[in-house]
């Protein structure tokens, strides 16, 4: 990987990509510790990590959440309205013919895209503002002078929410460049400098509570840590080969196709989606009872603390269920992805078919069943991953988990992914005397 990496550097076109992604990278960080004014910033990080959806948030906004950074939001608007997208395209008949128009029609999906996540950036703008105008526990103002209802704090308020919506496109446009001009998938390099970004308070924060700790705990952690990690790895990269054989043709004195291919099926094509809509739906519930709780009717505050001691994080309960959640999304969203790529279809054009399976609807059936088989080690392994915090401090005794399975998933298949670009531009480089 070093090795890569230094032999991009000695070629001019790939260093100018290199350095323009670090150049966009060190623009984000500035950026990101630029506070909106009237936020107690001390406070408000303390209460994020009290709550694990502003967790997640504050992952994807490079810890901009936790000082309510003109970008605080991140790209999670822009990740949710492609996520509603793509969901959407399969069940909207005008979207899905925009897929198979070619470039075009994505370019025109992704202009749509863009136009959602507009309004889905102020609303959650004006969401995270309004849950922290609240007090935090113990009675400080997490921000101050806002209220859109009130006439001497409209312009401000206003100001606040245009400022975060505009800080959201910024690092879109900041994404859409990095894609263009230099290494890696844009969206995915920002949300990864986030998280390297925040690893070394990670760090400091890990150890500073496990100075009184046994030793064998911490590295137990560091074990779990790295067998995590490659597993990650090896599910990211595992893949099913289906063989594909293509029909002879034979025109004039040449013979055309005849060569055999294969589809890789891949155990997790679901990346982190699932975990991001289990999360969200987790923490929901635990969210609408910190608003009851306030209620003045013993009924509603009774409602509250059982969601508040069920939906607890540190709970078998939660755990079990966000381990359900998690397999569930899994399969749905590989389904929903496996049925807008139309493999059967496309085989059946190009006169291409599997040994042993008649094209058509047969096809279809032989994939979808491979694919479920194969799908359930994802989606087991998901799981799995998505409870490490809960058995890590069960096992460890460390509440303090040094990278979360969202941010160790982003961490990993964008290094992967990156590493695998700059490869595939070396070799194109390497090649480049045999092709002219």
């Amino acid at each position: 990987m070093l090795e890569a990496v230094v032999n991009a550097f000695k070629i001019p076109d790939l260093r100018r990509k290199l350095l323009f992604t670090v150049a966009m990278l060190v623009i984000f960080r500035i950026i990101a510790s630029i506070p909106v004014p009237g936020v107690n910033q001390k406070e408000l990080a303390d209460f994020i990590d009290q709550n694990q959806l502003l967790s997640v948030l504050n992952l994807f906004s490079g810890a901009g959440l936790s000082n309510f950074s003109v970008v605080a939001l991140g790209v999670y608007p822009y990740i949710t309205a492609s996520i509603i997208m793509q969901l959407m395209t399969p069940i909207i008949p005008r979207l899905n013919e925009l897929s198979t128009e070619g470039q075009g029609g994505r370019n025109k999906i992704n202009q749509y895209t863009h136009y959602l996540t507009v309004p889905l950036a102020f609303l959650q703008a004006y969401g995270h503002a309004i849950l922290f105008t609240r007090s935090s526990g113990n009675g400080v103002q997490l921000l101050e002078g806002f209220g859109l209802l009130n006439s001497e704090t409209l312009i401000p308020s206003l100001a606040i929410l245009l400022a975060m919506t505009a800080g959201t496109m910024l690092l879109v446009w900041m994404g859409e460049l990095i894609t263009e001009m230099g290494i890696g998938n844009g969206t995915s390099i920002i949300i990864f400098g986030g998280i390297v970004a925040h690893l070394p308070t990670a760090l400091g924060k890990l150890f500073g509570e496990s100075t009184s700790r046994d030793i064998i705990a911490i590295v137990t952690f560091v074990a779990i840590a790295l067998i995590t990690v490659v597993g990650i790895v090896l599910v990211n990269e595992g893949q099913r080969r289906i063989p594909v054989q293509h029909a002879k043709r034979i025109r004039g004195n040449r013979q055309y196709g005849g060569t055999t291919t294969f589809i890789p099926l891949r155990v997790n094509s679901a990346g982190m989606i699932p975990l991001i809509f289990a999360v969200s739906i987790m923490v929901f519930p635990g969210m609408i009872a910190n608003f009851l709780q306030s209620s003045n009717r013993s009924g509603v505050q009774s409602v509250a603390k059982w969601l508040s001691t069920f939906f607890n994080p540190q709970s078998f309960q939660y755990n079990f269920l966000y381990f359900l959640m998690v397999v569930g999304f899994t399969y749905f969203y590989t389904m929903v992805v496996f049925q807008q790529q139309k493999i059967p279809e496309n085989l059946q054009r190009q006169g291409a078919f599997i040994r042993g399976v008649r094209p058509g609807r047969q096809t279809a059936i032989y994939l979808q069943r491979v694919l479920n088989r194969i799908t359930l080690v994802g989606a087991l392994f998901l799981g799995l991953v998505a409870i490490l915090p809960f058995l890590a401090s069960r096992l460890t005794g460390i509440n303090t988990l040094l990278l979360s399975a969202t941010s160790l998933l982003i961490v990993v298949g964008v290094a992967i992914d990156t590493m695998r670009q700059l490869e595939a531009q070396l070799m194109m480089r390497n090649y480049e005397g045999f092709i002219g």
